[in-house]
């Protein structure tokens, strides 16, 4: 079972073909030629993205400031530029010294090879992609930027080059929900959690996004209007998605009591309501009320509501960890998951470390189906009542830890390692095996070395090559843990 998406994916993608305006009149067809070129990358990449607004080809300067204007008004996530031939860096100039976004050179030529005893000059031009690259380089340094990145390959039968262009539609998605998200923030630090704090206009110069203040009476209004049928078909709707297997070891774990789910499903809805009428992309929280209270009991059984929303696109994080959220937003975009973790126990015998925490999680990259246990009580925390319990797949993970530097900006922290498999504490909490070379003792104090926060983000796959070009197209410093 996977939770779906509440909202679909979306980036605005453009697409800018490049040659030289000498050509056309030199060699019959060739303009014909390579404006079927440029539509063959525009059919591509409408595979991983269908909004790509093409500017068509750029032969001149004169054309290149005038595109340059549609360009600044587009909004666009990514640029791809369509090396179709020789041009001269007049083509890109304008672009690369006004541009902020990511600009990714393409050089696909049609042929794997020319048939050097056939060859004319026709053909050479159709399949001079890469010409041009170091002159569009150099000028992108000469315009104070850094050297674009170039996808270098064939158009056709290339599949590492459709993995770079699918890779950069999904950067492209995470580079529009930063720059656009409404972050709900609601309650405060956990007391004493000084790594927790952020200055939210921090959020908003390194990314873009608003960071809207959010009342717990915000939820508290929505629950209180729930009505009998829609707690009947969320309480069918968790049922369908976890087990409530007999407890174990833990004597603060029980089987799945009426009253929790009925209180989950409740706080479920409230949840869900709530964003959507404040309009949010992602909430960040952490709230106690007095003892006793009906909003005590709202605010600490967020755990299976937080876990749908999550795994539905809308992270959500506790211990009013803002910059976390934001690391799971960018793991959910990349579409890898992103689970709230920490470390827990080493495990010296086999080498690995648990990561995990009492919620939220990501149940798409759930190992098989998630559990739900009651618990008398949530440690360090006030409140019970039902915690997730899950491990998430077999196989390569990746972890992002968004911190703060020396300097006071914001650094993203990452690691790449393995998810074992391996038995879990039966605690109400989710919990994987991460083995990370070159061996745990080691790996853990290059970790502590970047100064992270002690809470990061966990998806599925290495992606740490895709994460550091996110941090690079919003001037984020970015670390990649070493693993020899």
């Amino acid at each position: 079972m996977r939770v779906e998406r509440r909202r679909p994916l979306a980036a605005n993608i453009g697409l800018l073909g490049v040659g030289h305006a000498t050509y056309w009149d030199q060699f019959d067809g060739l303009l014909q030629f390579m404006h079927e070129k440029q539509e063959k990358l525009r059919a591509k990449l409408q595979k991983y993205e269908k909004n790509i607004i093409d500017f068509g080809l750029i032969d001149t300067s004169e054309k290149a400031y005038g595109a340059l204007k549609a360009i600044q008004a587009a909004d666009l996530d990514v640029l791809f530029i369509d090396m179709l031939t020789y041009a001269t860096s007049e083509t890109f100039a304008p672009l690369a010294k006004a541009l902020q976004i990511p600009m990714i050179l393409v050089a696909l030529q049609p042929l794997q090879a020319m048939d050097y005893t056939k060859s004319t000059t026709f053909i050479q031009l159709c399949n001079d992609d890469i010409c041009s690259v170091p002159e569009f380089c150099s000028v992108a340094i000469r315009m104070g930027k850094r050297t674009p990145p170039v996808i270098i390959g064939t158009l056709e039968g290339d599949s590492e080059a459709d993995a770079e262009l699918a890779s950069w539609c999904r950067i492209a998605h995470v580079v529009h929900d930063l720059k656009h998200a409404r972050i709900g923030l609601m309650g405060h630090v956990l007391e004493t959690m000084y790594d927790m704090h952020v200055d939210p206009a921090l959020i908003t110069k390194s990314f873009g996004c608003h960071v809207v203040p959010i009342e717990p009476d915000d939820v508290m209004k929505q629950y209180r209007l729930v009505n009998d049928e829609e707690l009947l078909l969320m309480k069918e709707r968790i049922r369908l998605f976890f087990d409530t297997p007999d407890p174990q070891s833990d004597s603060i774990t029980f089987m799945l009591r009426e009253e929790d789910l009925q209180l989950a499903a409740k706080t479920a809805i409230a949840l869900e309501k709530m964003i959507d009428a404040r309009n949010l992309t992602g909430l960040a929280y952490y709230y106690e009320a007095e003892e006793g209270s009906e909003m005590r009991r709202l605010v600490t059984n967020f755990i299976v509501g937080n876990s749908l929303l999550t795994s539905s696109g809308f992270p959500m994080c506790g211990e009013y960890d803002l910059k976390t959220l934001m690391a799971m937003l960018i793991l959910d975009r990349l579409e890898i998951g992103g689970s709230f973790a920490e470390f827990h126990p080493m495990d010296f015998a086999r080498d690995s470390i648990l990561v995990g925490h009492d919620g939220p999680h990501h149940i798409n990259i759930a190992d098989g189906k998630p559990v739900l246990r009651s618990l008398s009580k949530y440690h360090g925390k006030p409140g019970n009542g039902a915690g997730v319990e899950f491990k998430i797949q077999e196989g390569p993970i990746t972890m992002l830890a968004i911190t703060i530097s020396r300097q006071g900006d914001l650094k993203f922290v990452v690691a790449e390692g393995q998810s074992m498999d391996g038995q879990i504490p039966a605690t109400g909490n989710t919990n994987t095996h991460g083995h990370f070379k070159p061996d745990l003792k080691t790996f853990l104090r290059r970790w502590m070395d970047e100064g992270p926060t002690h809470h990061f983000a966990l998806g599925i796959g290495h992606h740490s090559a895709e994460l550091a070009k996110i941090a690079d197209a919003f001037g984020i410093e970015c670390v990649i843990i070493a693993q020899e």
